[in-house]
């Protein structure tokens, strides 16, 4: 009896070991994911979620049907009834703290009259697919559904749980969105990682150069010059004039380059740059890094007219974007304003760097002041010495056989909430061809594309990424 019972246990220690091994090692019927990967993604760019004037929620209830359909726990969580967010939730077993995978369900308005094909038909041709969204960001919904189908149907067992937040109002209603989950539901998406958009892999004359990682991002501010004068006829010429005083703030702050600094994100990034490039183009890259202050400038105006991204990638950046002034040709206006865009580096000092300003404007008709724009959250830093980072970087390797940069965006992502929360963030995002942007047809653009071939290794290799951090090892 002792002896069959023995077998007994042994057996069934056998069978639970083997069924762990298979839920472990099971793999995607990859023919069958790509297949669907096409037909979900199709389907959501179909919905029309231009913000403004937003509406999520067709696109929100195609994912809840899809989960509910899976057994998939799923819920809405919404401040405006067409504007909701969808939090869904793989369980694990509580050994690491949850992982956060989110993207957006709105996309920026179009204008018909520019697109080669309608911008919510999500057409077919060449090998591309057409439509707003395809690269921001319902390229990061459908990656990240496709993952939380594959993880149930397999059922993969986790270390931890597995949160999917699929997101309103990112193109310009946040508080819809990120800051009403962070601030009100934050139970609801608390977590160790998060992974979102922000970063990329570089594809140039067909051949993938390197995968962009963004692990910070500069701030938002806004800073408004408002030159004040006497108001007369126009025939009277007045050197009080606001207009000229203004002009010549605008020009003054527009050729001021803030002080370069360097951080550890973009050192490494221009170092692990300079290693893939041409002698030439490394030389530059290294330089911006050196402590010698004339070749750092030397790269830096280099950028100015060629790179600019990576100039502002540098430093706390400035752009001058509206200018008010006047109402009549043949009135002298007493006021006039100038509204700048202003990207500070997540360590910079407002109060310091506006008094800064005031010194470059060096006017006292012109008054310098921050304006009321939505303030967004000062933020730490991804750690490139994480699990998350570590994992990312092996699978774009293992994708896409290319060096990992890490990236500070110099843009805004809704990350930067979840930063404010302790949450290391990491953005990441699919191949897209360098040659895309100046033909049009990047995110935001007159037109929206992307390889079909390209969205369903992005979706591989989101499943890989997420497997890795939080499969039961």
């Amino acid at each position: 009896m002792k002896r069959i019972l023995v077998c007994l246990i042994f057996l069934l220690l056998s069978t639970v070991r083997a069924t762990t091994v298979s839920a472990q090692s099971a793999q995607p019927d990859w023919k069958t994911f790509d297949l669907e990967t096409m037909q979900h993604f199709q389907t959501l760019l179909r919905f029309d979620t231009s913000d403004p004037p937003g509406n999520e929620k067709p696109a929100a209830d195609y994912l809840m049907k899809v989960f509910d359909k899976e057994g998939i726990s799923a819920k809405i969580v919404a401040l405006e009834p067409n504007r909701p967010n969808v939090v869904a939730r793989l369980k694990g077993n509580g050994r690491k703290r949850p992982l956060l995978v989110m993207a957006h369900l709105d996309v920026v308005n179009t204008d018909p009259r520019k697109w080669k094909f309608p911008a919510f038909s999500a057409t077919r041709d060449g090998g591309w697919v057409y439509g707003r969204g395809t690269v921001d960001d319902k390229d990061n919904v459908v990656g990240a559904l496709m993952t939380a189908l594959t993880l149930k149907r397999l059922n993969v067992p986790l270390d931890r749980d597995v949160i999917f937040l699929f997101e309103a109002g990112e193109e310009g209603a946040s508080r819809l969105g990120v800051q009403l989950m962070a601030n009100e539901h934050f139970a609801d998406i608390d977590a160790e990682f998060c992974i979102a958009e922000g970063g990329g892999i570089t594809r140039q004359n067909g051949q993938v150069k390197f995968g962009t990682v963004q692990t910070m991002e500069k701030i938002p501010r806004g800073i408004e010059l408002t030159a004040r004068g006497i108001s007369g006829h126009g025939s009277i010429p007045l050197q009080t004039n606001a207009v000229v005083h203004l002009a010549d703030a605008v020009s003054k702050v527009a050729h001021w380059r803030p002080e370069i600094r360097i951080n550890d994100t973009t050192g490494a990034y221009f170092s692990r740059l300079a290693a893939i490039s041409t002698p030439e183009e490394a030389q530059r890259y290294r330089d911006v890094l050196s402590p010698d202050p004339k070749k750092a400038e030397a790269a830096d105006t280099w950028f100015l007219a060629n790179e600019p991204r990576h100039a502002s990638m540098l430093r706390t950046s400035v752009s001058p974007n509206i200018f008010n002034a006047g109402y009549r040709s043949n009135v002298i206006p007493s006021e006039a304003k100038a509204t700048l865009d202003v990207r500070a580096l997540p360590d910079e000092d407002p109060a310091k760097f506006l008094e800064e300003m005031k010194k470059v404007v060096n006017d006292p008709t012109v008054e310098v002041a921050y304006s009321s724009r939505t303030q967004r959250p000062t933020t730490p830093v991804g750690k490139l010495d994480s699990e998350a980072f570590h994992v990312l970087e092996a699978n774009i390797t293992k994708h896409y056989k290319a060096p990992t940069l890490p990236t500070m965006g110099t843009g805004a992502t809704d990350m930067a909430y979840l930063r404010a929360k302790g949450i290391q963030c990491y953005g990441i995002g699919p191949a897209l061809d360098f040659e895309d942007g100046p033909l049009g047809f990047g995110a935001h653009s007159d037109q929206e594309r992307i390889l079909e071939s390209e969205i369903q290794r992005f979706a591989r290799f989101n499943w890989d990424v997420i497997t890795d951090l939080a499969r039961a090892k």
